[in-house]
């Protein structure tokens, strides 16, 4: 069923004017509970509810406006989402916003909001939110619209996605592919070992591939020879699934998208020799695939000694205030300039009318969780408007890179 309409009071109570007035720093907590009836008007509130599936089935889900406000308090504060449970029975700052005065106990659970976080990134709706709250901040004038100190963070984010090596890639997509066709067959993935047999595969049937290879990885030629049965049942699997009919048209995508997976790492990875017998390439493919599961994820590096499987992640932060106008995701490969340049920042935020700003000190590692949305909390550091003309040429050569 969908979400119902959350509908807080509006006035405050004496209790909670009490808090208010308690509250000498972290604004932004009074600021929500006395705009929330704003922010999340009823057509925002649509919005969210959409990102749920009908179902006449369950309880009714936790009202998505109250967890769109933990999601912005636990982006503010840098909470994880255990300390964002804690925070709901014992901040009475938390209660306040989230309307669950003397809860003892919290009103939704860890799954919950992680789920609902799963639900904002996949509807596009998490930056909808941020821009939804800076506009609104902006046209009360709760904190100001004058000029931006603001620093932008651009650190690692490592990827939930599993990095496997070149022959586990090839099988990974491989029995991915033959599980499609399995359960179009009515077999159940119990059966992909006999479907493996059938199709001219049996490496594919155990659970470890390498297990099933059953070769000596120190030896080179065991490893050229363990590359071509990966190689053989890649052209089987193709071969047979290019002859199967899938009956639904996303079993048929999935499976082609594992094939095509199986086939760009093969190209990525292997070399052909003049006999045509494959070989583990030597060195790296530009823009490589490292994982089936999340096909965006790509080596980077935090430090020469420290590699990141993952993207980088940029977050610009309002010094003066604390609120967060832009945020973006990009490859972990993104390239810095070699020299200092005056050229105008490639980085605009997302809201109309908050200038670009030019970051001019080191990057700085925040707090972050692989599986949440951006939790924007970072090191604060010393930068100016980009728009302001004595602003300082940046040390490290480095303007801020472009979110996508």
């Amino acid at each position: 069923m969908r979400p119902s309409v959350w509908r807080p009071p509006v006035a405050l109570s004496p209790a909670e004017q009490a808090v208010v007035k308690r509250v000498r720093r972290a604004k932004l907590f009074v600021w929500l509970r006395q705009h929330r009836h704003e922010l999340l008007d009823d057509g925002f509130q649509a919005e969210l509810a959409a990102a749920y599936q009908d179902s006449p089935r369950g309880h009714p889900p936790v009202p998505p406006a109250q967890l769109a406000l933990a999601t912005i308090l636990q982006a503010y504060t840098g909470a994880s989402d255990d300390e964002v449970l804690e925070a709901t029975v014992m901040d009475r700052r938390w209660q306040l916003v989230l309307d669950c005065w003397d809860a003892e106990q919290a009103p939704f659970g860890k799954a919950t909001l992680v789920g609902f976080r799963a639900r904002l990134i996949a509807h596009e709706l998490d930056r909808r939110l941020v821009e939804q709250t800076v506009a609104l901040a902006r046209k009360t004038g709760g904190f100001g619209a004058g000029p931006l100190r603001a620093a932008l963070d651009s650190s690692p984010l490592w990827g939930a996605g599993r990095v496997e090596d070149t022959y586990n890639l090839m099988g990974h997509a491989l029995r991915k592919a033959l599980g499609v066709l399995a359960r179009q067959q009515g077999r159940g993935l119990a059966a992909v070992a006999e479907l493996a047999a059938e199709v001219g595969a049996p490496v594919l049937g155990g659970s470890s591939l390498k297990a099933a290879l059953d070769c000596d990885w120190d030896d080179p030629t065991a490893r050229q020879h363990a590359l071509v049965v990966v190689v053989d049942a890649l052209d089987a699997v193709e071969s047979f699934l290019a002859g199967a009919q899938l009956a639904a048209a996303g079993a048929s995508a999935t499976a082609a998208g594992s094939l095509a997976a199986a086939r760009q790492v093969l190209e990525q990875d292997v070399d052909r020799g003049e006999d045509g017998t494959p070989s583990i390439r030597q060195g790296v493919a530009k823009d490589r695939r490292i994982s089936v599961e999340d096909p965006q994820m790509r080596h980077g590096r935090k430090t020469k000694s420290v590699r990141v499987d993952g993207y980088k992640r940029h977050v610009l932060r309002d010094l003066d205030s604390g609120l967060v106008p832009a945020v973006g995701v990009t490859p972990p490969t993104s390239p810095r300039p070699a020299s200092p340049t005056r050229s105008p920042p490639t980085w605009p935020p997302s809201t109309p009318g908050w200038p670009s700003c030019t970051s001019i000190g080191p990057t700085w590692p925040a707090r972050w969780s692989a599986t949440a949305m951006m939790t924007l909390r970072c090191s604060a550091r010393r930068s100016r408007c980009a728009t302001d003309p004595a602003s300082p040429r940046p040390p490290s050569g480095w303007t801020s890179t472009a979110a996508s």
